[in-house]
């Protein structure tokens, strides 16, 4: 029997083909909005069984205040969070927040619907992997991983991250174009080399690596 879910994240991409994805795997996606400010009102309003909720920054301070408040209204919805591969501040601050468990952005389909599973039946959910992960740098900190982010960063111009903020946010060619004020096939022309410059083959798989690598954060600060 399908699950009654909601798909919450900041960019609407992501969130929307993952909202897709389980609809077709036989799920009832209640909602896949993007603002994940709004995330908590939505999710108590809807009161789904399991709520996905998607965060580019799990180590952020309060950045899980939202799975608080819906689990002290709605404490029957199991929430998962989505996030980067998570320091583990991140993973201790989502289950102390409330969450059931913590699913990386780039899970497959598969791993992401056994999350949900498990979250339904009261279980915990989270990966071997990231618990391996997360554990192996508490006891090794001094092994400091590389900066996936800051380093796609690095590869594109300040236009190209214009437009792969632009692609995440569902925008297709012709707003890119608008937008920036530049022509449609300049504006395609700069999405081809984001993707290959990121080593992706689509724009949903180039919003999912910014989304997992915190790119898009990242490129946020250094422009403000």
């Amino acid at each position: 029997m399908g699950v009654r879910l909601m798909v919450v994240d900041d960019h609407r991409l992501h969130a929307e083909a993952l909202a897709s994805a389980l609809k077709l795997r036989g799920h009832r996606v209640l909602a896949a909005a993007a603002p994940a400010a709004g995330a908590a009102e939505l999710v108590i309003s809807r009161a789904p069984e399991v709520c996905l909720l998607g965060t580019a920054a799990p180590a952020e301070p309060g950045i899980f205040d939202p799975v608080v408040r819906v689990k002290r209204e709605r404490p029957q919805v199991a929430v998962l969070v989505l996030g980067p591969v998570p320091s583990p501040r991140g993973i201790a601050a989502a289950f102390a927040a409330g969450a059931s468990g913590y699913v990386r952005h780039d899970e497959r389909i598969e791993g992401v619907e056994r999350a949900i599973m498990k979250a339904r039946a009261g279980e915990a959910a989270v990966a071997p992997a990231l618990l391996q992960g997360a554990f192996g740098e508490l006891l090794n900190p001094a092994a400091q991983p590389d900066d996936e982010g800051q380093r796609l960063l690095q590869m594109l111009t300040p236009r190209e991250v214009e437009v792969l903020v632009r692609v995440a946010d569902g925008e297709d060619t012709r707003l890119i174009a608008a937008g920036m004020g530049i022509a449609p096939s300049t504006a395609r022309t700069h999405v081809q080399r984001v993707l290959m410059k990121l080593g992706v083959g689509s724009r949903l798989e180039a919003a999912a690596l910014a989304a997992r690598t915190g790119l898009l954060d990242r490129a946020g600060a250094s422009g403000g």
